[in-house]
Formats: C-alpha cells, structure tokens, sequence
C-alpha cells in the first residue's frame, strides 16, 4: 500500500519535521516506491502514520509541490510529478557487472591510488610525457599577452593552431583548410558535439566491435542505437558491414583508422576504399578519429585521405602525446557544416579553449616536439616486444603484433573469463581492461587490452600468474 510505501522511522534524524517528511517522501519517490502518478497519501492519514501533525504535512506538501516534485490535484488530493528520470549511463543499454562496465573501468584507472599499477588505462605514465617542453610554453605565455589568460577564445579556435593542424593534416595525405577546421575541448567533445550535430535519439549508430569503449558511452548518453560490426586486422569485415548497413541502414560509422583501439590493427588500403564506396552507396557518414596519429612512424591509410572529407570527418587530440591536463581537440570537416558546428560548439561550450589551445600550439611549433615523439615511438616499440613476450610467457597471446600505439589486444587462457580476473586484479590495486567493455556484441570474454607504456612493473604479471592459479585451483585459493 501507498501508506506503507513512505512509512519511515524518523527517529532523531535531527533538522525540523517538516525536512524530514520532504526527505522521506524524496526518498520512496527516487526509489521507485512511489511512481510518477502515484496519489500520496491524505494530510490526515499521513499525520497519522507518521506520528506528526497535520501542518506538518501540510507544510511538507507545499514545499514539495512548490519544487515540482508532487502536483495538487484541487478535490482529489497530491500525486507525484511524472518527472523526467537523470540520465543514468549505466542503465542504459544492457545490465552489465560494473567490472566490466566502460565507466568502471575509467573511474578506476582515474581514481587508483599512486601506488597502483593501470595497465588497463589508455594513456601514457606521465614520465613519458614532454614537461619541459610544456614548462617553457607555459613561462612564454606568462610573459605574453593578458587575453591570453583571462578571455574568452574564438568561436573557432586559435588561427594559428588551425593552420599547424591543417600542415600536420597534410603530412597523412588529408588536404584541409584552416576554415573546415574547428577547436574542440578534447577529443571526446569533439565526438559529443558530432552526435549531438548529426543524430537523433533512436538513430543507429555503427561501431567495430570491438572498439575504443566511450564510443559506446557517448552514444549511450545520446540515446543511438549501438551496432558492432567485426574488425580484422586490416579494418572492418567487409562482409558483415555490408550486411549491417543493409539491415540497419546506421547514420554514423566511427572508428579509428590507423592505430585501432584497443587491437592495434592498421586499415588497409583494399578495406578502406570499400568501406567509402559501401558508405557512398547508403549515404553513411564517418567519423575517424585520429587521436594516436603521432605514435605512427610511417603514417597509415586514412580514409579523411581517400575521401577528401566528403563523407568523413576526421577529428584528434593532444592529451596521448603532448598533456591531458590540457584539454584541446579539432574537428576537421566539410566547409557546409563549419558553421553549424561552431553554432553548437558556442551553444554548449561558449568561447573556444583559448589557453589551451595556446599552449598546444606553442609546444607543437618547440622544436622538442618532434623529437620527443620520435623517442616515445621507439620507446613504445621496445615495450611492445617486452610486454609481449612477457604476456605469452604466462599464456596471454596477443592477438597481432601492431606494428604501431601502445596497446596490446589478447587473447587469455582458455576458459577464462576477463572480467573475472580484473575483479581479482583490482583487489592487488590493479587495473586491468576486460575485453567485454570493448565489445557491442559482449563476445569478448576471453579478452584483455594491455597499454604496453603502463605494463612495465613485473608484479603485474606476477599477480596474473597468481590469480590464473587460483582460478584453475578453487580450493587452493580458498
């Protein structure tokens, strides 16, 4: 019964009775005992059940029904909102365990003790990083002008960077503009304000599967319908995306193109043009993200490249190679649909990343730049072979040896559950990536992404050793 459903031992609590009776009514209502359009009970009845006056609810219903959280019904009595519900990325889509869970996994490798290890994160240790490069632009633009620091930036971000972006664009084969190119917050927003720009809610949206997982959790915020088509090491299946654009006939398609996150794999040439001509045939745009464009030693087909940003938008960052406390991304697109986006950009965001962008531009155009990036290649080369070799000693085989990035996409011992073992890897302060949290279709089970940069330390593998024996000796572990 409705009297039952906000019968609550107030106790001493402390704070007036009036708060009380708000905070236990808001309490049934978030917990789902009373439903929007649900009729609360009478001011006597109520007064009754909870032991308090009838001014009390009175007063308790009045404040509520002032906020909106419960209506009056004038000679029917007071009935619950039909409140629209906050957005909750974890119930949307399937239920899923929290280990294996995209936004899990980021918390986690966000909020891990220093004394951790994340193996499972998606950056590099802030060791590798240029700081001195970032110092010296930060004393440059100390000195330098006050708008710098205290204004808003243009619309469509630092002319100058633009014009860096554009010239680094081309050294890939992508010819752009300044003007088809937008400054974004990071990389992630650059994807928002996309979906936000070209989707709808219930929209189809396809994806490899498996793929980069905040793909999947920005979609999910915006209400798209996710599909996952199978990646090779040399691109999509061509097959099943012809097959899924038929069927489902999605609006967008994103992916990376050259270092694949989490396999590794590079498109090859074949598969990228067929992807633009199975794209052109069902007018389906795609959104490539470039994000680890500078691990590459000899840059990789890119489909921006082939198309000419007809259908493609192509769209980076800064945060793997240069800082991500710095947050700053770009949007490169067709000319038509610059002012569109800046219109969002403005409407969601306001002025563009002045300081940042600055700040990027200025480390980018140091002359360490460059050879800080050839160091973290053959840095990352080197761990790529260790951290594999180490891997397949305890029976984890990676899936392709990339010939580029930092990450490592492998298959574990058979029987084997990912997510298991990163629950169990978590208790020694180790975070691990399970497959499932990159796969749409969740047939990655016996999966795991490894960031060879953060994979280093010997007592991960010397956990892993472990938890794999308790695993294959229950009793043992017991």
């Amino acid at each position: 019964m409705v009297h039952e459903a906000v019968r609550m031992d107030l106790g001493t609590q402390g704070g007036q009775k009036v708060a009380m009776v708000v905070s236990t009514i808001r309490q049934r209502i978030s917990g789902r005992s009373l439903v929007p359009g649900a009729k609360l009970p009478s001011v006597r009845s109520l007064a009754v059940t909870l032991k308090v006056s009838t001014s009390t609810i009175v007063d308790a219903y009045d404040r509520l029904a002032a906020e909106g959280v419960i209506t009056s019904r004038p000679g029917s009595g007071f009935y619950v909102a039909n409140q629209t519900a906050p957005l909750s990325l974890a119930q949307i889509g399937p239920k899923l365990d929290r280990a294996v869970d995209p936004l899990w996994v980021s918390r986690q490798s966000l909020d891990v003790r220093r004394d951790g290890l994340t193996p499972g994160c998606g950056w590099l240790p802030p060791s590798w990083l240029p700081d001195e490069t970032l110092r010296r632009s930060l004393r440059t633009l100390s000195r330098g002008d006050t708008a710098t620091l205290t204004d808003y930036g243009s619309p469509l971000g630092l002319m100058p960077l633009r014009s860096l972006i554009a010239r680094r664009m081309g050294e890939r084969g992508i010819e752009a503009s300044p003007d088809q190119i937008v400054l974004t917050d990071s990389g992630t927003q650059a994807i928002d304000l996309l979906c936000r720009f070209l989707i709808e809610p219930g929209d189809t949206v396809l994806v490899d599967d498996p793929c980069y997982f905040n793909f999947q959790a920005i979609l999910r915020a915006h209400r798209a319908r996710i599909v996952g088509v199978p990646y090779t090491p040399n691109g999509p299946d061509l097959d099943a995306f012809a097959s899924v654009l038929a069927e489902h006939r999605p609006r967008l398609y994103i992916t990376n193109s050259a270092v694949h996150n989490p396999t590794g794999a590079t498109l090859s040439p074949v598969t990228a043009h067929r992807v633009l001509k199975l794209a052109e045939q069902f007018g389906l745009t795609i959104v490539e993200d470039d994000i680890f464009a500078d691990f590459e030693h000899t840059p990789a087909p890119r489909l921006a490249a082939f198309d000419g940003l007809d259908r493609v938008i192509h769209i980076g960052s800064f945060s793997k190679t240069l800082s991500a406390s710095v947050r700053c991304g770009f949007i490169a697109t067709k000319r038509d649909w610059i002012e569109g986006l800046t219109d969002l950009k403005i409407a969601t965001s306001f002025g563009g990343p002045s300081l940042a962008s600055e700040l990027v531009y200025q480390a980018l155009s140091d002359a360490s730049y460059r050879k800080h990036l050839d160091t973290i290649r053959g840095r990352l080369a080197g761990a790529r072979v260790e951290v594999s070799g180490r891997l397949k000693a305890i029976g984890i085989v990676p899936w392709i040896e990339p010939q580029a990035g930092m990450f490592l996409w492998c298959q574990l011992q058979d029987g084997l559950d990912s997510a298991d073992v990163a629950r169990a890897a978590l208790k020694h302060n180790i975070v691990l990536a399970p497959g499932n949290v990159f796969s749409p279709s969740q047939s990655a089970t016996g999966y795991m992404r490894f960031n060879v940069s953060q994979s280093l330390d010997g007592r991960i593998y010397d956990v892993l050793k472990q938890i794999f024996a308790d695993m294959r000796n229950p009793e043992n572990a017991a």
